[in-house]
């Protein structure tokens, strides 16, 4: 059977809306490699990269309050940069490039559920199709 763990899956499958960034982006923690006083960053399994996080907003109206925001882990060698925000907005609205979609089971007070794990290769502001992804945090500092 070819089924894999990830589903490659577009922006419009998962965000028909739109989604916006809500949080930093920061690295996820390994807590199996980390110990006290000495944090691992986590990598892909896949691409041996560095795994960072940012949460975002869901901009379905239709969504649930429990859905609204998720986290998307992004493989990436430097910390990626969000795009700017749009005038206007409180938050900046964001595209992923190589967004996947892992589904789980998971125990929610004694009751399972199916629940998804979002992972992407990087993030760019809207619009941008085929453009380059947004700058990483060493790209920007040598500038």
């Amino acid at each position: 059977m070819a089924i894999k763990n990830r589903f490659t899956v577009t922006m419009g499958d998962v965000f028909p809306y739109g989604a916006y960034v809500v949080s930093e982006v920061e690295p996820v923690r390994d807590f199996d490699k980390s110990s006290a006083g000495r944090p691992v960053q986590q990598t892909d399994k896949e691409s041996g990269l560095p795994v960072w996080s940012v949460s975002v907003l869901d901009a379905d109206p239709e969504a649930r309050r429990a859905d609204k925001t998720v986290v998307v882990k992004i493989a990436a060698t430097h910390q990626p940069i969000p795009p700017e925000a749009a005038a206007g907005l409180p938050f900046r609205p964001v595209e992923f490039d190589g967004l996947t979609v892992t589904p789980y089971v998971a125990e929610n007070g004694g009751r399972p559920r199916v629940a998804y794990s979002f992972r992407a290769s990087g993030m760019r502001a809207p619009g941008n199709h085929g453009a380059k992804p947004a700058p990483h945090k060493a790209n920007q500092d040598a500038a």
